[in-house]
């Protein structure tokens, strides 16, 4: 997939972002992929490139604009345990510099820019997350609940916000938690609590999973793991976007039948 690296104006500067884009020509569903807190590098390129595969226009935007371009904070290569503390000691005054309206300032300009693309769709959009990512795209949907008909966090701390954010959420949301994330008494709360909003949601533990299951230039990468990660999102995208999805590599009879697969036990979940 072609990957076109991108400025975003946004009202604190001009973010750095890519954009995956499906091979085949004509328009496609917006997506607005957030990165984890190691922020934008070849992994999520990778990811970005696999999710166009399946005909969605992907906008990854760089979240630490603020302080510099990517990247903001060297990392190795494959970032081991004993790589952890030193890049979090340098990750974290960004992460709690990134307050609540500097996400919403840059999440109306993201989908600004996103929607207005001429190879994206004028339909609805969705977002997704990983870490804190998925916090911002809960985030991101909840303030644009007539703009985003999905959403979907990944080992995230999604309960950040509390009721309070669930309240504002209109999209179907996937949530697929780290099994060191999040015990079942917990998963079992959380539930109560988005039942209660009204949101249409599944809400799981990957089995044998810790934080980070889905990147694969980490320790905690697990493959079935991100395998479950795309057995959920697909489907998830297909039923709130799929309609407005252009035919071509996306559709293949491989693609639709992964789809299929899981699409019915999602559906029993709802």
């Amino acid at each position: 997939m072609p990957i076109k690296t991108l400025q975003i104006p946004t009202p604190d500067g001009r973010a750095e972002a890519f954009a995956a884009v499906p091979d085949h020509g004509e328009r496609h569903p917006g997506v607005l992929m957030y990165a984890d807190g190691f922020g934008i590098r070849p992994v999520l390129r990778e990811m970005a490139r696999e999710l166009a595969g399946h005909g969605y226009y992907v906008l990854v935007p760089h979240l630490f604009y603020r302080h510099g371009p990517v990247p903001v904070v060297e990392l190795p290569e494959h970032i081991g345990e004993e790589d952890r503390p030193a890049v979090f000691a340098r990750l974290m005054p960004l992460i709690q510099a990134h307050t609540p309206e500097r996400v919403l300032r840059d999440a109306d300009a993201y989908l600004g820019f996103l929607t207005a693309q001429p190879e994206v769709d004028a339909g609805p959009v969705a977002v997704t997350g990983y870490c804190i990512g998925g916090l911002l795209a809960m985030r991101t949907a909840a303030a644009h609940p007539g703009q985003v008909a999905a959403v979907a966090a990944f080992h995230a701390p999604v309960g950040a916000d509390g009721p309070g954010l669930f309240a504002e959420l209109t999209a179907r949301v996937h949530l697929g938690h780290a099994e060191g994330d999040m015990t079942p008494e917990a998963l079992v709360e959380l539930d109560r609590a988005l039942d209660a909003a009204g949101v249409d949601h599944t809400s799981e533990i990957y089995p044998g999973t810790s934080h980070g299951f889905t990147m694969s230039d980490t320790d905690a990468f697990s493959a079935s793991g991100l395998k479950l990660h795309w057995d959920r999102l697909l489907p998830l995208l297909d039923r709130t976007l799929g309609d407005s999805r252009a035919p071509g590599p996306a559709t293949t009879s491989e693609a639709r039948a992964r789809a299929a697969r899981v699409r019915t036990p999602l559906e029993d979940d709802r």
